[in-house]
Parts: structure tokens; sequence; C-alpha cells
């Protein structure tokens, strides 16, 4: 195997594809249909596929109410321009999930968010010359350091569903 392609459920493929792509600094462009929509990198590279609930009949994306949008998964994105992402989300949501931080695993600065459907997205640096400071702050954090870890991201990560790579074009 050499790609994942992470499909999710929405229930507004245009909305949710319009979402990640201002999250991501894309172009705005549709959706290639109204009940499926693929975001990609730059390079061609599948970074999320968006599907319509109950569209096609496929078993695990049949409704939302059979248990909550993202239950079990992580949406887990790199990239390579951190502080511009962090920009763009705080302009789509009111709240983030977790305020940037570092990640004491990885040592990349990381913050969270929810998207239109309720997916918890984590955005994280690159690497740690691009995020993390000496002090533990990511240049993109505030000087109050985290108190205690998030309780729903503690240090044992288990799994992500999906990791994927963002790089912004020179």
């Amino acid at each position: 195997m050499k790609r994942t392609w992470t499909i999710i459920g929405v229930s507004d493929v245009p909305g949710s594809f319009k979402w990640y792509q201002s999250l991501f600094g894309q172009p705005e462009t549709p959706p290639g249909h109204d009940h499926f929509g693929q975001i990609l990198d730059t390079d061609g590279t599948v970074l999320l596929c968006l599907h319509q609930w109950g569209a096609h009949e496929h078993p695990s994306l049949m409704s939302p109410d059979e248990a909550p949008p993202g239950n079990g998964l992580l949406l887990f994105f790199r990239v390579d321009d951190f502080d511009t992402a962090l920009k763009r989300a705080r302009a789509l949501v009111t709240r983030l999930e977790e305020e940037p931080h570092v990640n004491p695993n990885t040592q990349t600065g990381e913050f969270s968010l929810r998207d239109p459907d309720g997916y918890y997205v984590t955005i994280s640096a690159l690497s740690a010359s691009t995020g993390p400071r000496e002090d533990g702050l990511t240049s993109a954090c505030s000087r109050r350091r985290r108190a205690t870890e998030s309780a729903s991201h503690g240090r044992d990560v288990r799994a992500f569903a999906a990791e994927t790579l963002i790089v912004t074009p020179a």
C-alpha cells in the first residue's frame, strides 16, 4: 500500500470542501460532485475525501446518527506554514479545541479545532524547527505554558487515523 485515502461523512460536501480549502490556504474550487470531493495537495496527493452522508449506501457512511462524526478518528495534518495555518484556523472557528502548544511526543507545535461536522482536526508543524522555541512554546503560542495536558489528547496517543503532510508551494 502506498497511500491511504481518508474519507469522512459530511452533511454538506461543497461547504466542507470550502472550509478545508480555507484551512489549508488553497484556492477555492468546487468539489468534483455534490456528494463527493477530494481535497488535494499541490502535487495531486489526496489529503482528505469528503463524502455526503447516505450517498451510495456505504455502511459506515450511512448516517451521523449511528455515532457522533469523528468517533474514534483524529484528522492529523502536518503543515509547513504553521503560523499562517493558525491564523486561517482562527478565522474559521470561534474557538480552538486546543490552543497552540508543543506536543511532547513529536516536539512540534500543534493546535486543534472542530470542522463544520464536528470532526476533531489537529494541525501540526512539519518539523520541530518550524514550530517550537527553546522555551517550549511555538511562535504562535502565548507566553503562558499549558498547565495540564488535555484530557482528550494526552501523552499516550496510540494511533492516528490520518496523518497527512501539506506543503505549500515555494
